[in-house]
């Protein structure tokens, strides 16, 4: 029997000192992903680059028993701004390491040796999956589309995250 579809609540942030929500093209394409494929769009925040609001707004979602799922963009190079890792990593019970280097590979096909300025990452934290991706729209296309999409759906196979979120089983 086919397994039926189950929307995971989504959180999205936009990590940056410039965008506005008229200028936020990423968070805009990953809430329209989001929805377009049937999850609900918990809530969509942009936070400056600075490690102590970015904690703070993705601390307050991974205790809401109502968010599955975060996902982030911006704040991922190398620049002296860029904090998203160093604000994600200390919250993460466990890291999933997969996720970036398979994002970076994927990467390479279209921006070549640039991906390795990329410092995507993913990981789980009190039963809430994190996707920390770049802050171009081409990254959010690239890592919703061939690799987030499947992993939030329960019908993927041969197996999916959203099968092991704890709070979807209960």
């Amino acid at each position: 029997m086919a397994k039926q579809f189950i929307p995971i609540n989504i959180a999205v942030m936009t990590v940056s000192d410039t965008r506005t929500e008229d200028t936020d093209t990423s968070g805009k394409l990953l809430c329209d992903r989001i929805q377009e494929t049937g999850h609900t769009l918990a809530e969509k925040v942009i936070v400056p680059d600075d490690i102590y609001q970015i904690r703070a707004v993705v601390s307050r979602w991974i205790a809401d028993e109502s968010v599955q799922a975060i996902i982030t963009t911006g704040g991922t190079g190398v620049t002296g701004r860029d904090g998203t890792p160093e604000a994600i990593k200390p919250l993460l019970d466990k890291e999933i390491q997969g996720f970036g280097e398979i994002f970076r590979m994927i990467s390479y096909e279209d921006i070549k040796t640039s991906t390795i300025q990329s410092r995507a990452l993913s990981g789980v934290a009190n039963g809430t999956y994190l996707f920390c991706l770049p802050g171009s729209s081409g990254a959010c296309r690239t890592g919703w589309d061939a690799l987030i999409h499947d992993q939030l759906d329960v019908r993927h196979s041969p197996c999916n995250l959203a099968e092991l979120m704890p709070r979807l089983r209960e």
